[in-house]
């Protein structure tokens, strides 16, 4: 088998089995926000392809600490000054996301757009809860570096394969031209979660996903790229929790994790050849965990968990299409003044 296939199908089991275990192990443990924890593991085994050591991860959870605390911050500034409130924090959004364009640490900048959406919305309702908010992402990233470290032992990466290449940055008016679309599509939903926190903060969690993936796609794809992903990740979720019903345990939850995360791990790779980007499938994958996760909670709070996933799953689409706009809308500002120029 080729060094090159047995490097990916390393990495997808990888992927799978660390978003299963950090699934099952956040639920079982009854973690605030549990499926957070998960969507971080995703993000650490999708972007890292050696395990961080202890030193590293406890930087790693210190620089997440700090950087969503930016956060408590804002508080006062938008609850006594609403509009410069917004309008900081729509500044700080674009900073950032340009931070992370021009070659920027990818989960600082995730942190630093949740401290400044999730953390600071939460806090005009609540100090509290933006406390809450806060120590649940703390805990949820020290596991999810944990299991990171015991997936990396179990699938290891070879020792003696190269660095991936890095990217080419873009130019400074590139930059800028993204920042402001992947601002533009987290705001809304910002504005959204000041009015309503507790239904609104993982719309959110959505929202900033979408803004990153939309600096790798175009208007052309952005309608199969960024649509597309939302819809399937609902209906593997839904499909996930017709499965889960059958037999309700925490190892079957485990189970379905790993094999619903196979299937997207293999596409992912390119072990099943697809005409999708990565991002496509990273997106689906996340959007399958909050769509689940948020369902499971539902349940065990009473509530009727068919309402809430469509009014979820709803809300996701229209923020979806709402990005779409915005990825055209900035592309056809752009065509025009290229020609001019």
């Amino acid at each position: 088998m080729p060094i090159e296939r047995t490097v990916r199908d390393q990495r997808a089991l990888r992927l799978a089995t660390g978003t299963a275990l950090c699934l099952a192990i956040s639920f079982a443990a009854g973690l605030p926000i549990p499926f957070i924890s998960p969507v971080l593991a995703v993000l650490l085994l999708t972007a890292l392809n050696r395990a961080l050591t202890l030193k590293a991860g406890l930087v790693l959870a210190l620089v997440a600490m700090l950087t969503t605390g930016v956060g408590l911050v804002l508080i006062p500034v938008l609850r006594y000054y609403p509009f410069p409130g917004v309008l900081i924090v729509g500044t700080c959004l674009f900073l950032a996301f340009r931070f992370g364009l021009q070659g920027g640490n990818v989960l600082i900048v995730t942190f630093l757009v949740i401290g400044l959406t999730m953390i600071s919305a939460a806090g005009v309702a609540e100090f509290d809860l933006a406390a809450t908010v806060i120590g649940a992402l703390v805990k949820g990233l020290l596991l999810a570096i944990a299991v990171v470290a015991v997936s990396h032992a179990l699938f290891p990466e070879p020792a003696n394969l190269p660095s991936p290449p890095v990217g080419p940055v873009p130019s400074p008016e590139e930059s800028a031209r993204v920042a402001l679309r992947a601002t533009l599509i987290v705001l809304p939903t910002f504005l959204l979660a000041l009015i309503d926190p507790a239904s609104y903060l993982p719309i959110i969690l959505k929202a900033v996903g979408l803004g990153q993936q939309s600096s790798t796609t175009n208007a052309r794809h952005a309608g199969r790229e960024l649509v597309g992903s939302t819809l399937l990740g609902g209906l593997l979720a839904v499909l996930f929790w017709c499965a889960l019903s059958l037999f309700v345990h925490v190892w079957m939850f485990f189970l379905w994790m790993l094999l619903f995360g196979l299937v997207l791990a293999r596409k992912l790779y390119a072990l099943s050849r697809t005409r999708f980007s990565p991002g496509f499938w990273v997106n689906t994958l996340i959007t399958l965990i909050i769509l689940l996760g948020q369902s499971v909670q539902d349940s065990a709070a009473g509530k009727d968990v068919y309402t809430a996933f469509a009014v979820r799953m709803s809300l996701f689409i229209v923020v979806t299409l709402y990005a779409v706009l915005m990825v055209h809308l900035l592309e056809q500002r752009q065509g025009p003044a290229q020609g001019l120029t």
